[in-house]
């Protein structure tokens, strides 16, 4: 019985480390990816524009999404990783603010919320297989 019970434990921290990446390297992903486009693409920019940013916030934005998705993915020290957690979570929440106000279509507004739902899952389980 007490072996079971090693088992169920074991396997369910693996099912959690497995959730953990699946969710991280999503988020870890789409930062990549909306850093590259802030870059290269010009529609980002003209989207950037629409939002009243200025255009060197674009290029901010887009260095500190690269380093915080590097971070997320590397091994690195807890408050490290707990501040880059806080950064995405504002980012998040201040693109949903962000596109609201400026009376994006709706999926516009819900993406960024859903990518803070993979977030929030991504930290919570990382507290799970850290203990």
């Amino acid at each position: 019985m007490v072996k079971a019970g090693i088992f169920e434990k074991n396997d369910h921290m693996k099912a959690n480390k497995i959730f953990y990446w699946i969710l991280t390297g999503i988020v870890a992903l789409m930062m990549y990816f909306s850093a590259y486009s802030y870059i290269a693409n010009p529609q980002a920019a003209q989207g950037f524009h629409h939002l009243g940013y200025p255009d060197y916030f674009r290029v901010e934005l887009a260095v500190l999404k690269f380093i915080g998705a590097t971070l997320l993915l590397l091994p690195v020290y807890l408050r490290v990783k707990e501040w880059t957690y806080a950064g995405f979570s504002i980012v998040f929440v201040s693109a949903f603010i962000a596109h609201t106000a400026s009376g994006d279509p709706i999926f516009n507004r819900i993406m960024p919320m859903i990518f803070l739902a993979f977030l929030i899952g991504s930290y919570i389980t990382y507290h799970k297989i850290s203990v």
